[in-house]
């Protein structure tokens, strides 16, 4: 620069000095944090309220921001865990290369009268640690084409192909065909699923080492929310799913979907299944999607059953049901009184625009829903158990069922804004 005129010089100077102001400029404006408000018309509580902000909204509004460099926070500065999904990627980064991303979510608790709360979600030099999985869901080989679930409320398993194959001469492997579900009851928030396969899962039908019990019995029922076609009089359900696919995978919602071969569903119909469950923690009701194809046959309709097993209870419990139906909310829920085991619930609830009612067989309650062909139907299922402490009388779990119908009718609405 001595080389240069002065003149030449100084418009140097000054055209770096513009340069270097308009890059500070840009870097103060850029945002830095992204504000998340996010209102419910609803007067109850919404304990483990998952809110969900597109990650191409996070992306746009926070350029540059990154997965494991990013911090979510509450109205009082606590940081809480939070998951970004890839299911239904919407936006590469900025280069337009490496992974695209669907959602960022992360939970709160609404209190009662609570109507509207507020967060950031900030970029962070530092990386951001991994949170405890709350929510989890494998297939299990080792144990005939299981596939298992859980959060930190409860945990479920449902039956492959496996189980339905007939056994080896002479073997005495186990042989069920049924599409139903089963339950697991915790009595902790840790993940059990992984320890009581390592363990032997049969050892927990007998024994409750603190963590739990899986005392409730599926058989050829629907189980725990196990689903069929109702031709009025009669109810056509599924075998063993066949194939299974996991779509996310914690730490505060697991996502995977199971299909089912064609059934005979009476008349000359034959149906097909695709079933996408989404496990969030802090839940005891899973929500689903069930998506119906027909086969064989021609209907524009059809008439679903999600039931529950009558009689789900071991050997010498003496059990006392009671079923609890409300119409407006779509909803049934089971409550049984055990001799030892403590109390056991479950429940199904179903969309308002698709409940048609009730009906039962011989073991099974069913709440009655219409379906499209082709077109996701959404309901709730789940269990609940009173040595787990959360529910310890039945109007607690009828006030929770009623509730979760209520959050499904209304859900929240999320608003963002970046600041610099």
């Amino acid at each position: 620069m001595d080389d240069l005129p002065l003149a030449h010089a100084r418009s140097y100077k000054f055209g770096l000095l513009a340069i270097l102001a308009a890059a500070l400029a840009a870097s103060l404006s850029a945002a830095e944090r992204l504000n998340v408000t996010v209102t419910h018309a609803l007067s109850i509580a919404r304990p483990a309220e998952t809110i969900s902000v597109p990650w191409a909204r996070v992306a746009a509004l926070l350029p540059g921001a990154q997965i494991y460099h990013l911090e979510v926070k509450d109205a009082a500065g606590h940081v809480l865990p939070f998951q970004v999904t890839n299911i239904a990627p919407t936006l590469k980064d900025a280069t337009g290369k490496g992974a695209a991303y669907g959602e960022l979510l992360f939970q709160h608790d609404f209190a009662a009268g609570e109507k509207s709360a507020g967060f950031t979600i900030e970029k962070i030099a530092a990386i951001t640690p991994p949170f405890p999985v709350k929510a989890f869901a494998r297939f299990v080989p080792e144990r005939l084409d299981d596939f298992a679930w859980e959060n930190d409320k409860i945990a479920h398993r449902i039956y492959g192909p496996g189980l339905a194959a007939p056994a080896p001469a002479g073997s005495d492997k186990e042989v069920l065909v049924s599409s139903g579900i089963d339950v697991w009851c915790k009595r902790v928030s840790y993940p059990i699923v992984d320890r009581w396969y390592n363990k032997g899962h049969n050892f927990f039908h007998k024994f409750d080492l603190s963590e739990g019990m899986d005392m409730y019995g599926v058989g050829q029922t629907r189980g725990c929310g196990g689903t069929g076609i109702w031709d009025g009089h009669q109810l056509f359900v599924a075998r063993n799913y066949q194939t299974w696919k996991v779509l996310e995978n914690g730490p505060v919602r697991a996502v995977f979907e199971l299909t089912y071969e064609a059934w005979d569903a009476g008349g000359g119909l034959k149906v097909a299944e695709t079933k996408r469950f989404t496990v969030e923690a802090g839940h005891n009701l899973d929500q689903m999607d069930s998506t119906f194809t027909v086969t064989a046959g021609s209907v524009s309709e059809l008439t679903v059953a999600v039931g529950l097993d009558k009689n789900p209870t071991d050997k010498g419990q003496d059990p006392k049901t009671d079923f609890t139906t409300v119409t407006t909310d779509g909803s049934l829920a089971q409550w049984i009184v055990q001799k030892t085991h403590g109390d056991l619930a479950t429940a199904v609830v179903m969309s308002a625009s698709a409940f048609r009612g009730y009906a039962e067989d011989e073991h099974n309650r069913l709440v009655l829903a219409k379906a499209t062909p082709g077109q996701p139907l959404h309901y709730l299922i789940g269990a609940g158990w009173s040595f787990a402490g959360e529910f310890t009388t039945e109007r607690a779990w009828t006030d929770y069922v009623a509730a979760c119908a209520a959050r499904m009718r209304s859900p929240v609405t999320v608003t963002l804004g970046a600041t610099p």
